[in-house]
């Protein structure tokens, strides 16, 4: 598991100097380990070794690993295609953040669950910029209507976008469709009542491009656990 520890410790480096280099270094950067598929002993070493933030996309192989966790981390991230019947699993988790929101169905269903227990949960809407049909995510042209429509629920609180960029061995492809989603992002932004501050994009074959066109919240599992299950990673 040493390899583990000198990725995590490589990867800050390199996003440190990422940042320096875009003059984003006083910018705070969410850095969300992927943690899926990997074992509670694995995702215990890799908090042990700097990552605070972890994201599973399975609410039931969240709900095996999370209680059996030894050690304590910042958030816990959702990031995976929710079904509605597993809403209640995954709030009986108390995530921080889920970052998969793409329909108006899903966040009504979402927002009785919560009513239910008087709780309210932080949001982000999944935006498919590629129009991808193996993508889950809201179309690039209905995501305003979207996020505001969303915004209304009480239960609700919209912090920002998410996309998955595409799964392309040259990195570049993803760019245009960050930088598409960063513009949106920022119009929406102008206008929210809210705090709408995080733009969730890149993975670990294309942090360095979505940083350059604005994230702030990067979700990286192989570059920090290993090439498994690579080409399903998000």
């Amino acid at each position: 598991m040493q390899d583990i520890a000198k990725n995590i410790a490589t990867l800050k480096e390199e996003i440190a100097l990422e940042l320096r280099r875009l003059g984003r270094e006083d910018e705070e950067i969410t850095l969300v380990g992927v943690t899926k598929t990997h074992s509670v002993e694995t995702v215990d070493f890799a908090l042990r070794h700097g990552i605070r933030h972890i994201g599973e996309n399975k609410v039931q192989e969240a709900m095996r690993k999370l209680p059996m966790l030894s050690e304590s981390y910042d958030g816990f991230h959702f990031i995976g295609h929710l079904q509605t019947n597993k809403i209640n699993q995954l709030l009986s988790l108390k995530p921080t953040l889920i970052q998969s929101i793409d329909s108006l169905h899903l966040a009504e269903k979402l927002h009785r669950a919560l009513g239910r227990t008087n709780r309210t949960q932080e949001i982000l809407v999944q935006v498919n910029v590629t129009g991808e049909e193996s993508k889950s995510g809201v179309t690039f042209e209905n995501a305003p209507e979207l996020v505001w429509k969303i915004a209304s629920y009480s239960t609700l609180y919209v912090r920002g976008l998410m996309t998955i960029g595409k799964l392309h061995p040259d990195p570049e492809v993803s760019r245009p469709y960050f930088r598409q989603l960063k513009k949106l992002f920022d119009e929406i932004k102008k206008e929210f009542p809210g705090d709408f501050d995080f733009l969730s994009m890149g993975m670990s074959h294309d942090w360095k491009i979505a940083l350059e066109e604005g994230s702030n919240m990067l979700r990286i599992g192989s570059r920090i656990f290993g090439q498994r299950d690579y080409g399903d990673n998000r």
